[in-house]
């Protein structure tokens, strides 16, 4: 019996060791996805730690794309997504949750020699479908005739993302029909486009202000759209200075849609994990606090109480 009680205690170790091991596992979220809803998640984790300390997560950013795919094979336990629900996800067996709405928004930098021209004018619809899918705009001077002819360098996303689904379907296309220099993320995009004068790309609006100060960041501005397409930027399409400007224009609904679109986790599936639908329920009640702070619109409550009863 006394050679016994050794094994029996590596044993009983052994087995208190899986049990906490299972238990570690079943209280981790792991999330990857859209850039887009990325700060958001994040923010949401440091709260609901704070109401729920043995909750972990792991949480990465990486395109809408990375984010679909990872939980459609079961890499994480939910995705971040930041563009409609195509059917041939819906027909893979996705399972979804819209979350907040935010907007893509044509961008360049703060040094471009065209801005003051361009803050006043603005660009059509059509005119940005032809820098980024008909390529028929290639030059700034097919803008301003007035001005010397220097190239327009068009920048796009390289990793699969919703900005870029987002962008593309405003202009009538996908993703695969953008031109341009393909850029990884869309902090690299605001980084890109802030560096070159003369270049055009599109990122997510909390890529391009700064939540804290309400200010857009360092080095990036916004090409106003000209919605009713009269040459000129009115006063009620001026709505780009300040963030709270922009959010307040895209929950009106007088910013499009797209670019403005929602913000989903998805799953494959209804997710299976206790821990993860509870976390999805916060933050479709409790967490729906702060998406204003973090620098989102919020979804209306017809919606929260759709997406609730699918949990």
């Amino acid at each position: 019996m006394k050679k016994l009680r050794p094994i029996i205690i590596i044993l009983i170790a052994a087995l208190l060791t899986s049990c906490a091991s299972k238990k570690q596992k079943e209280q981790t979220i792991s999330i990857s996805g859209a850039f887009a809803l990325y700060p958001l998640v994040v923010k949401w984790a440091e709260e609901y730690k704070k109401e729920k300390p043995d909750v972990r997560f792991n949480i990465s950013g990486g395109g809408a794309g990375k984010g679909m795919a990872d939980a459609l094979s079961g890499t994480v336990d939910l995705g971040m997504f930041s563009r409609e629900i195509a059917p041939a996800e819906i027909n893979k067996g996705v399972w979804w949750a819209g979350l907040s709405i935010d907007a893509v928004l044509p961008t360049i930098s703060a040094e471009n020699p065209y801005l003051e021209k361009l803050e006043k004018r603005g660009l059509t619809r059509d005119e940005l479908k032809a820098i980024y899918i008909d390529g028929s705009i290639t030059n700034w001077n097919e803008i301003f005739p007035e001005e010397q002819a220097a190239k327009l360098v068009v920048y796009t996303r390289s990793d699969a993302c919703g900005a870029a689904g987002t962008w593309a379907k405003y202009l009538g296309g996908k993703q695969e029909d953008l031109q341009g220099i393909g850029i990884y993320g869309d902090p690299g995009l605001a980084e890109a486009v802030g560096k070159d004068q003369l270049g055009v790309a599109f990122n997510n609006t909390i890529f391009i202000y700064d939540v804290e100060s309400g200010k857009k960041r360092p080095g990036i501005e916004v090409i106003p759209i000209d919605l009713n397409e009269n040459g000129q930027i009115d006063d009620d399409e001026n709505f780009y200075d300040t963030f709270d400007e922009i959010l307040s224009a895209i929950a009106r609904g007088v910013y499009p849609s797209p670019p403005a679109r929602e913000l989903y986790y998805v799953s494959d599936g209804k997710p299976e994990k206790q821990a993860a639908l509870d976390f999805i329920e916060w933050c479709l009640t409790s967490g729906q606090k702060y998406i204003k702070e973090a620098g989102y619109v919020p979804i209306n409550q017809e919606k929260i109480d759709t997406y609730l009863k699918k949990l």
